[in-house]
């Protein structure tokens, strides 16, 4: 099997969905499937690991400089042409994946293509001069439903963004959840000088953490009433975006600590050393994070959006509430956090949770998907 990777985004920028790309790819390998990843350009790289990368010439987007617009040119037909995919799965068709699809579907190569951002409901956070581009929101819902009822099948990544895909009038739209590796994230690396370096030397207290992109529509600043109304509370915030600078002045007064990126061992010992992870996000169309923390052995306070009510078992292993109500999270964190013992418990029954959501088994799913639009491509053979 030949699979091409289309993604709005690829390393070195580090989120969501490059983590996601870089696990499939990682499990395509072990199943020995070829691919290829096509991608604007970000770096320098050729290949991940032993998979080949076609950057693509690209510019920065002035309303968000972290993201790049990737452009499809003539030599890609051609380098697309020479890979001869069997499938192609691409992530969130947009700059870079729409005119790819013109030429997959030129090719007759069927097409899957899965949701990872919720563009329409991310328009009103941007602003050109005193223009809000909340309005372009319909056309965004229009653009999305013939994008992905173009594709061959339609991926989401929870029951909740499935709903939104069927109520846009996308058909066909099935379910690619997200797994975590429970040994990449576990409770063993709880770390004495982590926690140390996060609490600013203060590791006996009740330590929050946040990790992902420091961004408006996170809603970072809605823990600030947990932060003032429980005591012995601190905050570790992991990750970086637009929004930092803006939030270390809004925290200035409170003991927050300003992590930045962290990945691998660093990242793995940042979870397994908090105690609580909060989660006020308005818009996810998962909450991977969520799921890394439960596997790290830490109960969640988290918004009901994306993947949380997939995952959150209340009073069990976390607490959930609507989005934006920032005193529910307070009484979630609180519930928590007065009672040692149950924190614990809880943090045992979310990394019970984790356990039994493995990468492996999802990513094998996803091959199964990719299996199955081959065999339906390919021309039936007629008994004589």
């Amino acid at each position: 099997m030949r699979v091409a990777i289309i993604s709005e985004t690829f390393l070195p920028k580090v989120d969501g969905i490059v983590k996601v790309t870089c696990l499939l790819l990682d499990h395509l390998s072990k199943r020995g499937v070829n691919a290829l990843v096509i991608a604007p350009r970000y770096g320098e790289s050729a290949r991940y690991n032993d998979v080949p990368v076609r950057s693509l010439p690209s510019l920065s987007l002035p309303l968000y400089p972290e993201a790049r617009l990737g452009f499809a040119t003539l030599s890609l037909y051609r380098d697309l042409a020479a890979f001869q995919p069997d499938v192609a799965h691409l992530f969130h068709p947009v700059m870079t994946g729409i005119p790819t699809m013109m030429m997959l579907k030129w090719m007759e190569v069927p097409t899957v293509a899965s949701f990872h951002l919720d563009y329409a409901r991310l328009a009103p956070q941007f602003r050109v001069g005193a223009l809000d581009l909340g309005f372009t929101g319909p056309i965004i819902d229009e653009l999305t439903k013939k994008v992905f009822n173009w594709s061959d099948a339609s991926l989401a990544p929870s029951k909740l963004v499935q709903r939104q895909m069927q109520r846009l009038g996308i058909g066909n739209v099935g379910l690619w959840r997200r797994g975590v590796d429970a040994e990449a994230f576990h409770p063993r690396f709880r770390s004495a000088a982590m926690r140390k370096e996060m609490t600013d030397g203060n590791p006996e207290s009740i330590l929050l953490l946040y990790v992902g992109r420091l961004s408006d529509e996170k809603q970072i600043e809605h823990i600030r009433p947990t932060l003032e109304q429980l005591p012995n509370t601190r905050l570790a915030l992991v990750g970086d975006g637009p929004a930092r600078a803006n939030l270390e002045r809004y925290y200035a007064d409170l003991p927050v600590k300003f992590m930045g990126y962290m990945r691998g061992a660093r990242l793995s010992q940042a979870y397994a050393s908090a105690d609580i992870f909060v989660f006020p996000s308005r818009l996810e169309t998962f909450g991977l994070v969520v799921i890394e923390a439960m596997a790290a052995g830490l109960p969640v306070v988290a918004a009901r959006v994306g993947g949380v009510g997939d995952m959150v078992r209340e009073g069990v292993n976390g607490y959930s509430f609507a989005s934006g109500e920032k005193a529910m999270l307070l009484e979630g964190a609180r519930n928590i956090a007065s009672n040692r013992e149950n924190m614990r418990w809880m943090g045992e029954q979310a990394r019970a949770y984790a356990e039994g959501q493995s990468w492996e088994a999802i990513m094998d799913q996803l091959i199964e998907v990719y299996a199955g639009l081959i065999a339906a491509r390919r021309p039936q053979r007629v008994a004589v």
